[in-house]
């Protein structure tokens, strides 16, 4: 009955939780102590409840006994399956009272109010990197370690996240899951393709406060301010070169170590940028995307576009 009344007689004395049944509360403490009874016994993996390491071992299993009727998904609890189906049916239950941000999973909602508050509850104890997300400060923290646990079977690529992984097998696979419906454009990711929805609608909600420069990317604005404070904190420790940008950097280091993890499947061409494998690859497609207003004249590259007009002023 108490589920009715809404009486909750068991209160922490720590925090504000209170629940129905003392069993409840017994569990819950378990948070403050620290004490995880459950182990198992294939990996380092502890826990609370014995629901979550019956859970867990799904995962050595391989078991996955919840299927979608509708595609090939498969999970191992019934309530990522629930989940699972709003995605076919577009539901989105949970909402935004500020903006019109809309979603599946109440968590979600959770975390997307903090960036409206700007709480940011988790930080590095080595440099300032604050974040919503505790399992983004252990990601950021193998930054600080060098550790990149994941590694592709067939290039040199090593990662800190699987995510990040399986997002980059895709290369390998030539999959892109995602597309426009305006244009052919496709990508690997789903953020890749929100971004790119924004040229078609012109949208450019970053702007510059000392310029007239416009992005649709935060990082693009950050990355511009540094034009104009002239701040270049990326440095190669081998020569003089200096960047805005870590990504800068790195593919200037491979300048120096020769590394050329690009290649081209149809001849024996290496690089060191994603771009350049790209903009290679249309010899052997004959893609000409870049043409003169004035004559003719089509070919690969803009700044091959860009040289070419100087014939015509």
């Amino acid at each position: 009955m108490k589920i009715h009344t809404g009486e909750k007689p068991f209160s922490c004395h720590i925090c504000k939780y209170q629940c129905i049944q003392k069993s409840h509360l017994q569990k819950h403490m378990k948070i403050h102590t620290g004490e995880k009874p459950f182990s198992c016994n294939i990996c380092e993996y502890k826990c609370i409840k014995k629901s979550n390491l019956q859970r867990h071992m799904k995962i050595h299993t391989g078991e996955k006994p919840f299927s979608c009727n509708i595609c090939e998904y498969k999970c191992i609890n019934k309530s990522d399956l629930q989940s699972h189906m709003k995605i076919h049916t577009g539901e989105k239950p949970f909402s935004c009272h500020i903006c019109k941000y809309q979603c599946i999973h109440k968590s979600n909602l959770w975390y997307h109010m903090k960036i409206h508050t700007g709480e940011k509850p988790f930080s590095c104890n080595i440099c300032e990197y604050k974040c919503i997300k505790k399992d983004r400060l252990q990601r950021h923290m193998k930054i600080h370690t060098g550790e990149k646990p994941f590694s592709c079977n067939i290039c040199e690529y090593k990662c800190v996240t699987k995510s990040n992984l399986q997002s980059h097998m895709k290369i390998h696979s030539g999959e892109k899951p995602f597309s426009c419906h305006i244009c052919k454009y496709q990508c690997i990711h789903k953020s890749n393709l929100w971004y790119h929805m924004k040229i078609h609608t012109g949208e450019k909600p970053f702007s510059c406060n000392a310029c007239e420069y416009k992005c649709i990317q935060k990082s693009n604005l950050q990355r511009h301010m540094k034009i104009h404070t002239g701040e270049k904190p990326f440095s190669c420790n081998i020569c003089e070169y200096k960047c805005i940008n870590k990504s800068d950097l790195q593919r200037h280091m491979k300048i120096h170590t020769g590394e050329k993890p690009f290649l081209c499947h149809v001849c024996k061409y290496k690089c060191i940028t994603k771009s350049s494998l790209q903009s290679h690859m249309k010899i052997h497609t004959r893609e000409k995307p870049f043409s003169c207003y004035i004559c003719k004249y089509q070919c690969i590259r803009k700044s091959h576009l860009q040289r070419h007009m100087n014939t015509h002023t």
